[in-house]
């Protein structure tokens, strides 16, 4: 016998949509989609002093992008003396596109040496075949021949971002490239305007900066990123030999390039690959990292000093390492985090938080299938406090076997700190709904831009974190029509 179907109203309560149609069609009018909220304050301004020493950037308009001016040409070239430490992580997708083929055979040529990168927004280069490889070939080449010598071997990385399946005016970049090289600087503008250059569909330019002291320098960390859309990454080193998401973080730290590889291997697994807008991983995702030692002792006041900062190792310096690996993770984390929050059409930045688990890998494996639910993504744009989503989720988290025992779990919101009050709102314990759960405070919390759910799997004691958005209606509007 089949399930008894529920009432008109009850039905039309579940699914908000049509609700809303049905209140239209009795002459009332339906209830606006929310806009996402201003990004703005997401921007933030630098002074020349706090970029790293050694770097010149430079950006242009090469008629990738349709709309006539916009940004979506840039370089970063290193000016100091040594070779440029390289690492990357890029994207696991099988259809890799042609940027990052070419950079991955670039890093093992270099051996972990490189010049610097391009990147062009507005088409992805990916999916183009052989034509692709040669223009990506030919925007690396072309870069270096323009840059005084280097080492043999030693090139330009590339990075495309925009439509897949689209070939790239290969002609009007070639011919920007010389104006580039002409025109690097290191003003707080030029980053900024090379950070637009990076964009897509993303609202704001994502550059953030730091310093830190490793030893006796003064280490400067600056790093770009981009993504709205089509954001799932799994990233990782580089094999022998649409929107997207692409990041670089440059150092003026010196450190060995395998070094440099196990530390951003490190930091993108608990940043990058942590992220979720859509759960689609792209054809293009790329972070990469630069080191070129140009770094001043504290004494000199950050300036470049005339000893060189020695290159540090993973065993040859410990202490070090550590150091510059946890700045790195953190650093990385803060430029995920804001792919999240530029999510296509996002409302919430959420922040799914797995305690108590088994092993690292489970409570991820748990938070991400929370984070990548469809129905857990529009009951949080709808301000919904629908838990019975997220236990679904955890409980189809392909795992083998599988650990989890429902009556250990407990699910938990936790408002948002710009809340006066922040007391936990617990609405499963042990497997056992909360009985009179406050529905008035849980809309409060919801209604916050920011907001963490926390999973207790009662069994274990590691954690991680996960960061992902609401689903709007802007999302289909602008992933409806994203090629026009």
């Amino acid at each position: 016998m089949p399930p008894s179907l529920p009432t008109p109203s009850v039905a039309l309560r579940a699914i908000p949509t049509l609700a809303r149609a049905a209140t239209t069609s009795a002459g009332t009018t339906p209830t606006p989609p929310k806009p996402p909220p201003s990004k703005d304050h997401h921007v933030h301004s630098y002074s020349p002093e706090a970029f790293p020493l050694g770097y010149a950037v430079s950006s242009t308009h090469a008629s990738i992008k349709k709309k006539a001016g916009a940004l979506d040409l840039g370089i970063l070239v290193s000016t100091a003396d040594r070779p440029c430490s390289a690492a990357a992580c890029l994207t696991r997708n099988v259809f890799k596109a042609a940027p990052v083929t070419v950079t991955t055979e670039l890093l093992h040529s270099g051996h972990g040496r490189a010049r610097g990168f391009i990147v062009n927004s507005g088409c992805a280069n990916a999916v183009t075949g052989k034509k692709g490889l040669e223009d990506a070939w030919a925007m690396s080449k072309n870069t270096t021949s323009q840059l005084p010598p280097g080492p043999d071997g030693v090139g330009t990385l590339v990075m495309s971002t925009g439509v897949i399946g689209q070939h790239l005016p290969i002609s009007n970049i070639l011919g920007k490239i010389p104006d580039l090289t002409r025109s690097l600087e290191d003003s707080s503008k030029a980053w900024l305007d090379l950070a637009k250059a990076f964009m897509t569909t993303d609202t704001f330019p994502k550059l953030r900066a730091r310093t830190f002291k490793l030893g006796d320098r003064l280490v400067r960390i600056a790093g770009i990123d981009k993504g709205a859309g089509m954001i799932a990454p799994s990233m990782g080193p580089p094999q022998p030999p649409h929107a997207t998401l692409l990041g670089v973080i440059a150092t003026d730290a010196a450190i060995h390039p395998e070094a440099l590889q196990s530390a951003l291997n490190y930091a993108v697994d608990r940043s990058f690959n942590n992220i979720t807008v859509d759960g689609d991983m792209s054809t293009n995702d790329s972070i990469l990292c630069l080191a070129n030692g140009a770094a001043g002792k504290v004494a000199d006041e950050g300036r470049e000093s005339a000893d060189q900062m020695e290159e540090i190792t993973e065993l040859g310096n410990p202490e070090e390492f550590g150091i510059f690996k946890e700045e790195l993770r953190s650093f990385a984390e803060e430029l995920a985090q804001l792919v999240v929050r530029d999510g296509e059409g996002a409302t919430k930045f959420v922040t799914i938080r797995v305690k108590n688990a088994p092993s690292y890998d489970i409570a991820n494996a748990v938070a991400k299938s929370v984070a990548n639910s469809s129905l857990f993504k529009t009951a949080m744009y709808g301000e919904d406090a629908n838990w019975g989503r997220i236990l679904c989720a955890v409980g189809y988290t392909p795992l083998s076997p599988n650990p989890i025992s429902p009556t250990k779990v407990s699910v938990t919101f936790i408002p948002s700190s710009t809340l006066s009050d922040s007391t936990p709102l617990r609405l499963l314990t042990n497997g056992e709904p909360e009985p009179n759960i406050d529905e008035a405070r849980a809309s409060t919390i919801l209604a916050e831009e920011d907001l963490e759910v926390e999973i207790d799997l009662g069994d274990g004691n590691e954690e991680a974190k996960v960061w992902t958005c609401d689903f709007s209606h802007e999302y289909v509007t602008i992933n409806g029509s994203y090629r026009s």
